[in-house]
């Protein structure tokens, strides 16, 4: 029994043909790979383009103007703070000058925002139109409207505009911030350095970002979709073309993108919306209790399984929390039986909540769980400068400043050093320390020759003041200089 075998020169023909077939089936094969893989490539690529298509028109770039009067010049100028009486008391009269007299100044500014009702309602940022005297809002059609502010809230940084007879206004949809989850493809589109309709894309790089210092009110949305000066007050737009959240601010230390910016949820926007177009204004809930995040330390203490809640430090008297029965060192586990993050978690839902509506709270009290109903009351004028822990002749609202004490991260995001001074979180509209040119995110080192680091030592500093003029050291950046603020 034997096995015929194939001449050699026919053999080979057949295996280089086989072998040919093979390299034509793989190249082909790799071919409708590339080609399957170019395909979803551009679907993707044009997905954006129509989301931007349609999102785009609704976009508005807004301008303003406001005066502002400067008793020392130019506030954008440089100052010759020394020219200040209050200085003789620190250096002598040789420091003395002539001063100059008051001056008037227009400043301009510009942001964005998007249009929201066929009736002509406009979301934007508070700080786009704080103060303005005039504010135009132009249309992606190059249509121009005079637009009237309906309400702001500073607290959480939402304004809401109206222009006037509108017609044919295009609207963008309104999304569920709730479910956006890190890594989801975002847009943002405004008017950055006045470059109208700028589109930059990115991802959610995290959901619930509080303690930024920012605003008094947090929950952002971080992004690295390129937010720059400008920006401000336009939309962040989900794949499906819904609006997510307002673009508010960006973290830099050159004062353009580095690949960290920051927007309102749109949920919590919606609910200041809502109440600043029936009201005006917004009405907050208030349980009226001072709290704090557990660590590890402070779970062992209270007979917490692990970590988190918030504790009651103590409760304010006459307050809601006082009526239903919270006592101090409860520890808040939850709010109408959803879990809490953290502090700042409470703060916003609580301050969400209808006054006079019942809520339920979930505590843990000497290691047993307990919960009690509480009527949530209305949240006090003065409860902005309550919770700064100064008021009266401890604090420097009367010069329109809002100072804070130095987190580790807010030390970390402004490279300042832990315990070196106060943090400015607050500059009011058309105040003295505003007409300094005073900013949220420097920081005050010295308060009448004084080093503060918290703000029972700024009380003591303010308490020992014998004038209503004030001597700052103020370091931004790498350097420090002297300002002198004067009560209005």
């Amino acid at each position: 029994m034997y096995t015929k075998r194939l001449p050699f020169p026919l053999a080979g023909i057949l295996a280089l043909m086989l072998l040919s077939l093979t390299l034509i089936a793989t190249q082909s094969n790799a071919q409708a790979t590339a080609n399957e893989d170019i395909a979803i490539i551009d679907r993707s690529s044009q997905a954006f383009v129509n989301v931007v298509k349609r999102a785009k028109p609704a976009v508005v770039h807004i301008r303003v103007e406001k005066t502002t009067t400067s008793r020392y010049g130019n506030p954008h100028g440089p100052q010759d703070m020394f020219n200040h009486p209050f200085f003789d008391q620190f250096f002598g009269p040789q420091y003395r000058q002539q001063q100059p007299k008051p001056q008037e100044f227009t400043q301009r500014g510009q942001g964005s925002g998007f249009i929201i009702s066929k009736d002509g309602f406009i979301l934007t940022n508070n700080h786009v139109v704080e103060g303005a005297d005039t504010i135009k809002v132009t249309l992606s059609d190059d249509r121009d409207f005079t637009a009237k502010v309906i309400g702001t809230d500073p607290q959480t940084d939402v304004a809401l505009l109206k222009i006037e007879d509108p017609k044919n206004l295009p609207v963008l949809p309104i999304g569920d911030s709730s479910k956006l989850e890190a890594g989801e493809w975002v847009i943002a589109i405004g008017n950055p350095f006045g470059l109208s309709q700028t589109v930059t894309v990115g991802v959610v790089s995290a959901t619930g970002r509080s303690s930024v210092g920012i605003n008094e009110y947090e929950n952002f949305i971080q992004t690295d979709a390129a937010i720059n000066p400008g920006n401000s007050g336009g939309p962040l737009i989900n794949g499906r073309g819904e609006v997510v959240g307002i673009n508010t601010a960006l973290f830099s230390k050159t004062g353009g993108y580095m690949g960290i910016g920051f927007a309102i949820p749109i949920n919590m926007a919606k609910s200041i919306e809502d109440q600043l177009q029936k009201d005006g204004k917004v009405t907050r809930g208030w349980l009226g209790v001072v709290i704090q995040n557990v660590d590890k330390d402070l779970a062992e203490s209270f007979g917490l399984k692990e970590a988190g809640g918030i504790l009651i430090s103590e409760v304010q008297k006459d307050s809601p929390a006082s009526a239903a029965g919270l006592q101090q060192g409860d520890v808040i586990i939850k709010l109408n039986d959803v879990k809490l993050e953290d502090v700042s978690d409470l703060r916003n839902r609580v301050a969400l909540l209808q006054p006079g509506s019942k809520a339920m709270v979930e505590i843990v009290r000497n290691g047993r769980a307990k919960k009690i109903q509480v009527s949530i009351g209305e949240q006090p004028a003065n409860f902005s400068k309550r919770s700064s822990g100064s008021n009266g002749n401890e604090s420097l609202d009367q010069y329109g400043l809002t100072l804070q004490e130095l987190t580790p991260e807010l030390a970390k995001k402004f490279e300042y050093e832990e315990g070196s001074g106060l943090i400015i979180s607050g500059v009011d509209s058309g105040s003295s320390a505003e007409a300094a040119g005073l900013k949220p995110g420097q920081l005050v080192e010295e308060v009448n020759r004084e080093k503060v680091s918290n703000l029972k030592e700024l009380a003591h500093a303010l308490k020992r003041s014998k004038s209503d003029k004030i001597l700052l050291r103020v370091r931004t950046g790498n350097y420090s200089t002297y300002i002198v603020l004067v009560a209005k």
